[in-house]
């Protein structure tokens, strides 16, 4: 009988990616995966420690599994992620049911700490020194969708983040291996890949130099992919390249994250977000002039330390401006290592988030306005599924990333649909089919 694993992933598609990785390292060596933490042999946490709340369920998930522990002693629990790269050894004192910890750099020697901890051996391994794995994974049954990861850490420091201490500094992949791993999912069914890393936009090939906009270009050739999404660009370093690659090339989407944290210029510059808010809006009129179409999203910190009313009244001038199709929004907390942390004029919690409230309840107006807007236009869906809510209704994303849902039979899944917008809701879009392609199979 088959051992199995049990893969918890908290935070960003990072990790998301990372995980996969490690389920396919686990398939190696014997392990399925389990339905779900109760029934398997090895529990794995893929940790997130970005914002305070990550973390705190990270240990509230970690206390829980020890009833697990006590009930099947040989059970085997693993702790990784960036939680476990800022904790380290310290994590195996708190928490004594741990077998073991593994920072974001040690996430290839999973198989020899798995080997170790089922011989008894507890140990922590946060080394961040591991050049990215050559080595190719692609899940038994792949999706339609799949995240690769083209650099990892982040060269940036913003004063209120934590990567560059968890994640190290900035090391891009040789773009023979992206392109390597792509085509190989594209083989196996993926239709629609997701370009991964901290800054995208300085991507450079440590063999050639191709910049992330060559990577692109090369990307956009493979015969068998239909799609090609990318996140996250720093908005100091998005220059003309990227954008001219962002409009031409027919399957890039019409997508782009592009935080922007503060409409503030003294906030900004506390951040060391490296811009200020007119060469922010200065990038965003740029790219709506190339491609009006396109989908535009940020971040936002609501309360950063010293943050005055009017200087958040700045943020919301900004969001009124730009007018984001959506928008992830945070209450600053305070991270180990970051500068910010040693900032004075902290915010309440109740200021923080009273801001946080006004913040999303203007966003929740300008996205369903900007959905509102999609009526009548024809767009193009990959159909994924069935869709979560709505007997026979299917349910896919446009171009532009926005949720679609729309009447029509299940062999619509993983096609490309024409779907005319006939409402435009909060979160989603609704509409008619008109016509849709044939399933390309691989």
């Amino acid at each position: 009988m088959s051992k199995t694993a049990h893969i918890a992933t908290f935070g960003c598609q990072m990790n998301a990616y990372d995980s996969e990785r490690m389920a396919g390292l686990l398939a190696k060596m014997g392990y399925a995966r389990a339905q779900g933490p109760d029934t398997a042999d090895l529990i794995i946490l893929n940790t997130c420690s970005v914002r305070q709340r990550a973390e705190q369920k990270v240990y509230s998930y970690v206390g829980e599994l020890k009833r697990l522990k006590a009930a099947n002693p040989d059970l085997i629990i693993g702790v990784g992620g960036c939680v476990a790269q800022q904790e380290g050894a310290s994590l195996l004192k708190r928490l004594r049911h741990l077998d073991f910890v593994f920072g974001t750099g040690a996430l290839e020697r999973l198989p020899e700490l798995v080997s170790q901890a089922a011989e008894g051996y507890r140990m922590a391994d946060t080394g961040l020194d591991a050049a990215p794995s050559p080595e190719i994974i692609v899940p038994a049954r792949p999706g339609l969708k799949a995240l690769v990861t083209v650099m990892t850490g982040c060269d940036n420091f913003c004063s209120y983040c934590v990567v560059p201490h968890v994640r190290g500094r900035e090391r891009s992949r040789p773009a023979d291996q992206v392109l390597a791993e792509v085509s190989a999912l594209s083989r196996a069914g993926v239709r629609e890949v997701t370009l991964l890393g901290q800054n995208v936009n300085s991507y450079q090939d440590p063999d050639s130099g191709l910049d992330f906009a060559g990577l692109l270009e090369r990307v956009n050739q493979l015969p068998e992919l239909w799609r090609i999404r990318f996140t996250t660009s720093h908005p100091k370093d998005l220059g003309p390249r990227l954008m001219e690659a962002l409009a031409g090339l027919d399957k890039v989407m019409e997508q782009l994250h592009l935080p922007a944290q503060s409409g503030s210029d003294r906030v900004l510059q506390a951040m060391n977000r490296g811009y200020t808010r007119a060469q922010y809006l200065e990038r965003v009129a740029e790219l709506r002039a190339l491609l009006p179409g396109l989908a535009l999203g940020g971040d936002i910190i609501a309360g950063f330390p010293g943050e005055s009313e009017d200087e958040f009244n700045e943020t919301l001038s900004l969001l009124a401006e730009v007018r984001y199709d959506f928008l992830y929004s945070f209450m600053y907390s305070d991270r180990p290592f970051t500068r910010a942390g040693r900032l004075s004029g902290k915010l309440s919690e109740e200021a923080k988030r009273e801001r946080l409230v006004r913040l999303q309840a203007l966003q929740r107006e300008i996205g369903l306005e900007e959905h509102g807007a999609q009526v009548g236009r024809v767009v193009e869906v990959l159909v994924e599924g069935p869709a979560k809510k709505g007997e026979g209704l299917m349910s896919g994303r446009c171009r532009a990333g926005r949720a679609v849902n729309f009447p029509g039979p299940p062999e619509l899944a993983g096609r490309l649909a024409r779907v005319r917008i006939t409402e435009g809701r909060e979160h989603s879009l609704l509409g008619e089919l008109e016509s849709a392609g044939e399933v390309k199979k691989p």
